[in-house]
């Protein structure tokens, strides 16, 4: 497997778990860390135990479309693989240069998207992409659009739809027996206070105007009771707009910008809240692609509401609420409904932690993309999840 996403240590559970199943060898091939302008992430070995970890170097090392490996096609000629997976778009070059040198070992392939808009792309990415849907053996769509996309676009090959990491239920757990929500965190950490009763909102991201933060902070305004507060875990360009915003609304007082946290408080975040809501807007080239948040927080027992933005709807399921993106009065008219009926939260919040224990951890995704390897091998047959 070549992934620069796997030099974020949570993610290479997956990869544990998948070393575990059948008669696998398993390789991944990693940057030394991905050099984003915005939030740059160096490779943390947290999770190696079963496969080998290989780090190579990366050209243009940020660049999402133009990145590649340059010593890529010795490693694939010394390792030999069967089964070339690599975790990245079609029309990026890094794609195009792992299937082509794949095809050289005799290694079938597969490509990973998330892409959920139809987009068509100017040369040389297009050519990329179609270069890509002729040399790959399958590929993984990581949201119901996305495999709608690469249809439209001309893939004809086998297609399933699992997301690309999912979570460790034994990290991302409820708060032992006993715990009132709120206290997870400090008490300065909270501008609301931390008098029992209140009902304690989060949200946890990118502060940016897509998340629709704003429109989470709107709906807060009209609540009906005053026993709320809110927690924003995450940073972002819309920062300081947002915090101005919540003094225009009068809210200041209620509202906490957190910034980030260290990974081993995350979990300690989601423990403390009530609600975490993801209030995502479309924006022109952008949908939401997955909602990673909701299930960490349905994971930790937490009941989730979130906007009908491109896969959201899909991940909560009937284990939350769902608002039409963009209403603050929608989201308020959800918020109330769960801080009047505590057993109804508790429900969703069971229901929630089923669903992932189901669909969304490391080992059930890791199973999945087994059985697509065993089909690649014979493509006739069919796998879990997979689509027309």
């Amino acid at each position: 497997m070549v992934s620069k996403a796997l030099v974020a240590g949570a993610y290479q559970r997956k990869l544990e778990e998948l070393a575990m199943l059948g008669n696998c060898r398993l390789t991944a091939i990693v940057p030394p860390g991905w050099h984003d302008r915005h939030d740059p992430v160096p490779l943390d070995r947290a999770h190696t135990a079963g496969y080998e970890l290989i780090v190579a170097p990366l050209a243009f090392n940020g660049a999402y479309h133009l990145h590649f490996y340059p010593t890529l096609g010795r490693l694939l000629g010394r390792l030999r693989p069967d089964i070339l997976h690599m975790d990245e778009e079609p029309y990026n070059l890094a794609t195009w240069q792992a299937l082509r040198l794949g095809q050289q070992v005799g290694a079938r392939s597969l490509f990973f998207t998330w892409q959920n808009l139809l987009r068509r792309y100017p040369w040389p990415f297009r050519s990329f992409e179609r270069a890509n849907y002729h040399r790959a053996a399958y590929a993984i769509a990581g949201n119901q659009a996305a495999a709608r996309v690469l249809r439209e676009k001309g893939y004809m090959g086998p297609l399933a739809v699992i997301p690309q990491f999912g979570v460790d239920p034994e990290i991302f757990s409820p708060a032992p027996s006993g715990d009132h929500a709120g206290d997870g965190l400090d008490a300065n950490e909270s501008s609301g206070g931390t008098q029992p009763g209140n009902l304690v909102i989060g949200y946890a991201g990118r502060l940016v105007p897509e998340k629709g933060i704003d429109v989470l902070l709107r709906a807060c305004v009209r609540l009906p009771f005053e026993a709320w507060r809110v927690r924003v875990l995450g940073d972002g360009p819309d920062r300081e707009r947002l915090r101005a915003l919540a003094g225009e609304l009068g809210i200041e007082a209620r509202v906490s910008f957190m910034g980030r946290l260290p990974s081993t408080r995350v979990v300690d975040f989601y423990r403390g809240l009530d609600v975490l809501v993801l209030p995502s807007v479309r924006r022109p080239g952008w949908m939401e692609q997955f909602g990673r948040v909701l299930i960490e927080a349905m994971a930790c027992h937490v009941a989730v509401i979130g906007s009908d933005s491109g896969e959201i709807p899909h991940v909560i399921g009937d284990a939350g609420l769902v608002f039409p993106e963009g209403d603050a009065a929608g989201l308020c008219d959800a918020i109330t409904a769960l801080a009047g009926d505590p057993i109804r939260r508790a429900n969703l919040a069971n229901r929630g932690r089923a669903r992932v224990l189901e669909n969304f951890t490391h080992a059930r995704i890791a199973a999945v993309t087994w059985r697509i390897y065993q089909a690649m091998g014979s493509p006739r047959q069919s796998t879990p999840g997979s689509t027309g």
